[in-house]
């Protein structure tokens, strides 16, 4: 018996923002997770927030997970002279279109149907702008986007509820060097 759900790919940022996401897509699409998230720093943090995810994959037998390549020189390359923006200005606009567009080639280069994030559960995080840049790399590679405010109807705190059901490590910072300099 062949599943009829679309074959999503779901950017993943940490495990604590995945659950109610993924427990919500999971009724419509096969899921697939995608940590690619070369913006976190210092490295064990990284790994931390990876490990966290794999953890929660493995409960989680209705979905699958894929850990791309730590890009991080890439990404200090590209939001070099933003380092001194403010959190939420042009450096996160960066950064979130380069986890966009690495996820949408992924998408597209492994025969996904449609793509999106959890980006937009964050409070901290503007979904009308994570979607749009969305949008933008999904014209380029051909595989259809999913907008999403995750964050509504309680998602955020289902977010938290998991989060400690599961005994989740939270931080308190979106990832890179500067926002943590910032909180």
């Amino acid at each position: 018996m062949s599943d009829a759900r679309l074959r999503m790919l779901l950017h993943a940022c940490c495990a604590p923002c995945s659950g109610p996401v993924i427990e919500q897509l999971v009724q419509e699409y096969q899921v697939t997770l995608y940590f690619y998230n070369p913006n976190i720093h210092p490295r064990d943090e990284y790994i931390q927030r990876r490990n966290e995810l794999v953890r929660w994959a493995h409960r989680n037998p209705e979905v699958d997970i894929v850990i791309a390549d730590d890009d991080s020189r890439t990404w200090f390359e590209i939001i070099r002279g933003y380092e001194q923006e403010p959190e939420k200005g042009l450096r996160c606009t960066i950064c979130y279109g380069m986890r966009l567009e690495k996820s949408a080639q992924y998408a597209a280069a492994h025969g996904y149907d449609i793509f999106t994030t959890t980006l937009s559960i964050s409070p901290h995080k503007d979904a009308e702008r994570i979607n749009a840049l969305g949008e933008d790399a999904a014209s380029r590679s051909g595989v259809r986007f999913l907008q999403a405010n995750f964050k509504k109807k309680g998602g955020f705190q289902r977010s938290l509820q998991i989060s400690r059901e599961m005994g989740f490590y939270r931080q308190h910072y979106c990832g890179c060097l500067y926002s943590m300099e910032r909180c």
